[in-house]
């Protein structure tokens, strides 16, 4: 009623105004039509183009997670198969050698396998974390600790509080197929290090769910001697040709790369099923979004057409007296 009155007052004035006045007025405000019954252009309808631009920009993410979660999908089959097929190679090793984490030594180097891209949870942030817990326990114990980083979200993590720790950083590891001979140099580089234990970090693949940080470590042949001599599968086996330090070399070696290799394949398809989960939950909450601004369009497009057409019938109204 009040929109109706002030509607058929405004009205009521502007028909007493001359030729001239109304010029004046649509020169001053040429948004305004001369009657005065339709408020200025495009106001009632900028609201409505924000939300639908806004909708066409959710839709484009949705495509663009649902297309990112496929590959990833794709992505991870193939890495599962390299995944198994690794775990039967450092397997063996492990029970020849023994994994054994609570080794003391007293120079030490971690070895955090991260991704190089992002958009995959939080698996290279529990990575980093576990990375310093290892670092700031062996300086509590009064002994040397270094970082072989691989990755570089590992990196970007670390470097902000453990740069001195870093003696070596790789990365761009994962932008052509994992093979065996291609770990085998990175194990090299990680061999000029002065060790006694590295330890390797790294996401153990167990389901499309779920995967687990995960150490692995790898003894010096000195410090592996060391525990051999208190108990150890390797002498139940004779051993003949080279001695037994040469041996042991050789052992140390190969299972560092095993490991390195295993390492590498478990983490690259956790990072394939984090993705794709990550990229699963985006596109449900785009989908969410969507239909939240659908249902706020609508709205505003009914509001609009219905205040225009009781602006258009309080006009006629009050022009037909």
């Amino acid at each position: 009623m009040a929109l109706r009155r002030a509607t058929s007052r405004f009205a009521h004035d502007v028909q007493k105004l001359g030729e001239r006045e109304l010029a004046t007025i649509k020169e001053a405000l040429p948004g305004f039509e001369s009657t005065g019954l339709v408020g200025p252009q495009g106001v009632r309808h900028a609201s409505q183009l924000a939300v639908k631009t806004r909708m066409k920009s959710v839709k484009n993410i949705q495509k663009i997670t649902k297309a990112m979660k496929m590959v990833a999908a794709s992505k991870m089959r193939s890495a599962q198969v390299l995944t198994e097929q690794s775990r039967g190679i450092v397997e063996p090793l492990v029970k020849l050698l023994g994994d054994m984490p609570a080794t003391e030594a007293e120079k030490n180097l971690t070895v955090p396998v991260s991704s190089d891209r992002g958009l995959c949870g939080g698996i290279n942030t529990s990575i980093s974390k576990y990375a310093r817990s290892i670092i700031n326990m062996n300086e509590a114990d009064g002994k040397e600790g270094s970082l072989a980083i691989l990755g570089e979200k590992a990196k970007a993590q670390l470097q902000r509080d453990m740069r001195s720790k870093i003696a070596v950083t790789i990365a761009d590891t994962t932008k052509v197929r994992l093979t065996f001979s291609q770990v085998s140099q990175i194990t090299e580089d990680l061999l000029k290090q002065d060790f006694g234990a590295a330890r390797i970090l790294y996401n153990r693949f167990v389901n499309a769910a779920t995967f687990k940080p995960t150490i692995a470590t790898v003894l010096s042949p000195d410090t592996l001697e060391k525990n051999l001599e208190a108990g150890g599968k390797l002498d139940e086996y004779e051993i003949e040709g080279p001695d037994r330090s040469e041996l042991l070399l050789d052992l140390c070696e190969f299972q560092m790369a095993a490991t390195m290799y295993n390492a590498m394949c478990e983490n690259a398809c956790s990072e394939h099923a984090s993705r794709m989960s990550a990229m699963e939950n985006s596109t449900k909450n785009a989908t969410e979004m969507l239909g939240e601004l659908t249902l706020l369009y609508n709205r505003s497009r009914q509001a609009s057409i219905t205040t225009e057409l009781i602006e258009i019938i309080s006009g006629a109204s009050a022009i037909s007296g």
